[in-house]
């Protein structure tokens, strides 16, 4: 046996593969998994993490996150690391800062300041995937996989109308794709139901997703329509699966809003029907009824398009604020999935430090402004070109029987869809795994706790193509969680988001303790997830 680094000592190991927990310490060396011994077993090791009467699991995969720069500007990454994430996802709904030209970058600051601010200072020297992945594996706190983020490509070639691309734009399209998969991507997303990702056809997705079934990556779409179309919405995504023979990984996979009450059952129909006829397929979703994204994504499609400066015009017209506010109470648009917005169940989480409205946050747009004596549209308006884009939303549109009916579901993982910046951002960004763990399992028994630490973990690794990780084998990357299961518990709430989960004392990342007895350890073991060919594991008697 090499010489130990670490042992975590005194655990029940559920090794994330399905299998009976057993009681047995894990040994460490080299950043592996070098052993597996029964539990007590003497081994000489240069430092020990307590697991006495806890649970020992892989570190959990976050499927879904957007933390592509707060990665950065918050190096500790408390969020992710205390609630046990030891890999993230990065690149998601389309919309992401690589790969770029100067043009396309300014442009994207200010779209996605909602998401994950524009920090004052702040070092934007990368341009192209291969150089943000190089500023990842410089040294973050817990490990990152990328998607190349397709409204960004269609940004980068097309521009920000909204028109059908030209075959040479296709082409150049493709590859830049093509570029971004070769310099490290895991796959490709998009985000259909925003800005310019929404201008995109089928044909061109397909199009797009060769290039990705090419490379052996997935395709991970946020889809066009959770609202009034939302199984067609699914089967377009489908549709290009079946197409082109890409694997299939839906985002924050969810059925929502009055309208769909019930209808969770044909969209797992559907999914299974597609598994069943050979299409690979897997999605994630979040543990909570509402949802959280920029505030001027409620807003139609032909509204964002061209410059910054354009669109800012568009809300300040009397004429266009008109149209607008009948799109958005009487005809629905396609950024509110094709309904008419609840204005009740819209609560804005951040301003970006818009002055004006101190009093906005937290509070739903309809009582707002009702103080106020105004439209709600109106007032959602003025927020978004008050903030320049930067306001953010709370949006309750949620059904608890489909969250906990697609939960169960074999091919679920956990996507956090956290945002982490805002006055009050959603909770999920701090909580969702320690939820999961707290409420799901033990409190109301959704999933036995074998079958959730699988889907947090080595579902979730198999799909980035990190077989490695995800599971704890001889030979696996050393990304462990150590919790007690009978304490675990989320604490961050909407009032107060930003509140660490409880019972989770200790997280490892790649041998390095991140996380010890609660205490974030400043370390930055993370390192970028590159999809490989799966690689010879080896489980050893205990």
């Amino acid at each position: 046996m090499t010489a130990a680094e670490l042992v975590v000592r005194g655990g029940t190991v559920v090794d994330g593969l399905g299998s009976p927990p057993v009681d047995a310490d894990v040994v460490i060396a080299d950043g592996r998994v070098t052993a597996l011994v029964p539990r007590g077993t003497r081994v000489a090791a240069d430092g020990v993490v307590d697991a006495d009467g806890l649970v020992v699991t892989p570190g959990f995969i976050d499927m879904h996150s957007h933390s592509d720069v707060q990665i950065f500007a918050e190096p500790d990454h408390p969020a992710r690391l205390l609630q046990g994430v030891t890999t993230e996802v990065l690149g998601q709904d389309g919309l992401s800062y690589a790969p770029v030209d100067d043009e396309t970058l300014a442009r994207l600051r200010t779209q996605l300041r909602g998401w994950n601010d524009d920090p004052p200072g702040f070092d934007w020297a990368w341009r192209s995937v291969a150089q943000y992945l190089d500023r990842l594996d410089s040294g973050v706190a817990v490990n990152t996989a990328y998607l190349v983020p397709q409204g960004t490509v269609r940004l980068l070639v097309v521009g920000a109308e909204n028109r059908p691309a030209t075959a040479d734009e296709l082409a150049r399209m493709r590859q830049v794709v093509r570029q971004g998969l070769a310099e490290g991507a895991v796959g490709m997303s998009s985000g259909l139901t925003y800005v310019p990702g929404m201008y995109a056809d089928t044909d061109e997705l397909v199009a797009l997703c060769e290039v990705v079934a090419e490379a052996g990556g997935y395709f991970c779409p946020h889809h066009r329509n959770y609202g009034s179309h939302v199984l067609e919405s699914y089967d377009e995504c489908l549709q290009i699966a079946r197409r082109t023979g890409v694997a299939l990984h839906l985002a924050h996979c969810h059925v929502s809003f009055p309208v769909n009450q019930g209808r969770v059952g044909e969209l797992v129909a559907m999914l299974d029907d597609a598994a069943a006829s050979g299409v690979d397929l897997s999605f994630d979703a979040y543990p909570y009824l509402a949802a959280m994204t920029s505030l001027h994504a409620l807003l139609p499609g032909w509204a964002q398009s061209g410059s910054t400066e354009e669109q800012l015009a568009r809300l300040t017209d009397a004429g266009v604020r008109d149209r607008l506010t009948h799109e958005l109470d009487v005809l629905g648009t396609d950024g509110n999935q094709g309904l008419p917005v609840d204005w009740s169940t819209i609560v804005v989480s951040g301003m970006a430090g818009a002055p004006g409205y101190p009093d906005v946050v937290g509070h739903s747009i309809a009582d707002s402004a009702r103080t106020r004596g105004v439209p709600p549209a109106h007032l959602c308006l003025d927020l978004i070109a008050a903030s320049r884009f930067g306001a953010s939303c709370l949006m309750y549109a949620g059904i608890e029987e489909h969250v906990r009916t697609l939960m169960r579901h074999p091919r679920h993982t956990v996507g956090s869809d956290g945002i982490l910046v805002g006055d009050q951002p959603h909770p999920r960004g701090w909580g969702s795994f320690a939820r999961v763990l707290g409420r799901y399992v033990r409190e109301e028994q959704v999933l036995d706790l074998v079958e959730a630490v699988r889907h947090m973990t080595s579902s979730a690794a198999d799909r980035i193509g990190a077989p490695d990780r995800g599971r704890i084998q001889v030979g696996a990357a050393a990304d462990l969680v150590v919790f007690d299961p009978r304490t675990v518990v989320d604490l961050a709430t909407y009032e107060d988001p930003r509140q660490p989960p409880a019972g989770i004392p200790h997280v490892i990342v790649n041998g390095t303790v991140a996380v010890r007895d609660g205490r974030l350890t400043g370390s930055r073991s993370g390192r970028v997830v590159r999809r490989t060919r799966p690689a010879t594991l080896t489980s050893k008697e205990i």
